[in-house]
């Protein structure tokens, strides 16, 4: 009977460390996949620009409402708005709490969109990499998310059709490729 119960403590022991070395070695190799969701920022924290929005202008009195030299030195201004403007507004913080910055490490470069059949990617691109901030797949469409290193992948499928979203960064400044079948 000792000699069961020390072969049942032995294969219990050895099934246990079996067991937590297996979860170890699935759990190092799906971190930093499609398993974990991407960091989102906020879209108001990164202003992105448009070629459709134009500067707001300043509005300027029409000609024969400025006074002239003479008028000025004769009467008070009239009051109104002080032609004077606000300070600018300091940037707003930035939403991520450090250590927390992905796999390109913060890179705080321009923020951009790319809309392809399937859904919306937005990337964080910097001068040598790049951060996944968003992706969204569109209603019906499923996506799948891979990062490693020096790229990002993101495809949204539905019904035999795949659109995919490249951005590879190795060695050069991120570029941004989409692939559609």
């Amino acid at each position: 009977m000792h000699r069961g119960l020390v072969h049942a403590f032995a294969w219990t022991l050895a099934t246990g460390a079996a067991v937590t070395l297996s979860w170890w070695g699935v759990h190092t190799v799906m971190s930093g996949t499609a398993y974990d969701p991407p960091l989102a920022v906020p879209l108001a924290a990164k202003p992105l620009s448009s070629s459709t929005q134009r500067p707001a202008e300043t509005e300027s009195p029409p000609p024969s409402a400025a006074p002239s030299a003479s008028a000025s030195s004769a009467a008070p201004p009239s009051p109104g708005p002080s032609p004077a403007k606000s300070p600018p507004k300091p940037p707003p913080p930035d939403p991520r709490p450090s250590g927390q910055q992905g796999y390109g490490g913060g890179s705080g470069g321009t923020v951009r969109a790319y809309t392809v059949d399937g859904g919306r990617v937005v990337f964080d691109l910097g001068a040598s990499s790049a951060e996944l901030v968003s992706a969204t797949p569109d209603s019906g469409w499923q996506m799948q998310v891979w990062k490693q290193p020096y790229w990002i992948r993101v495809t949204f499928t539905r019904a035999g059709k795949e659109m995919s979203v490249f951005c590879t960064w190795n060695g050069h400044p991120p570029l941004v490729e989409t692939y559609g079948n």
